[in-house]
């Protein structure tokens, strides 16, 4: 599924890092959250710090 910015480009989510606060989200990897955390990183990838309202921590215990 491609994803386009507001101007009509093409962007590739595998271009953008993955945030730390992902890799502790409950979310993360979960193919029905793929399209919003997605979203989510593209919309932060300028930004120096990334923040997500949808994030869940994962209960490591």
């Amino acid at each position: 599924m491609p994803f386009y910015d507001d101007d009509g480009n093409e962007l590739n989510p595998k271009d953008i890092k993955m945030p730390k606060l992902c890799s502790n989200c409950k979310k993360n990897g979960k193919p029905e959250e793929y399209i919003l955390c997605t979203l989510q990183r593209l919309g932060w990838k300028e930004e120096e710090e990334f923040i997500c309202h949808a994030f869940e921590e994962l209960n490591l215990n």
